[in-house]
């Protein structure tokens, strides 16, 4: 079994990361997974930058909503998702 806790850390200025208050005894095997923070946009010149917003209508024409969209599911469709 696995457990994922999440960490949110600033890389030191000599790229050096500490975590402190892992709820880990010595000798326990961990993996660490390092993911950069999507929040932070970089230009194409590798700049940081706010992102662009998308624009409106990128999927027009590509798919129709239907009209019962917003109408509850059928008893059967909910009971699955229950899994009953």
């Amino acid at each position: 079994m696995m457990n994922a806790i999440r960490f949110h850390e600033v890389l030191q200025k000599d790229g050096e990361l500490v975590l402190t208050g892992l709820p880990y005894r010595k000798g326990q095997h961990v993996e660490l997974i390092v993911l950069n923070d999507s929040s932070e946009f970089r230009r194409t010149d590798g700049s940081p930058g706010a992102r662009p917003p998308r624009p409106f209508g990128l999927c027009a024409g590509e798919f129709t909503v239907p009209d019962d969209f917003d109408e509850p599911l059928p008893e059967q469709i909910l009971q699955e998702f229950e899994g009953k």
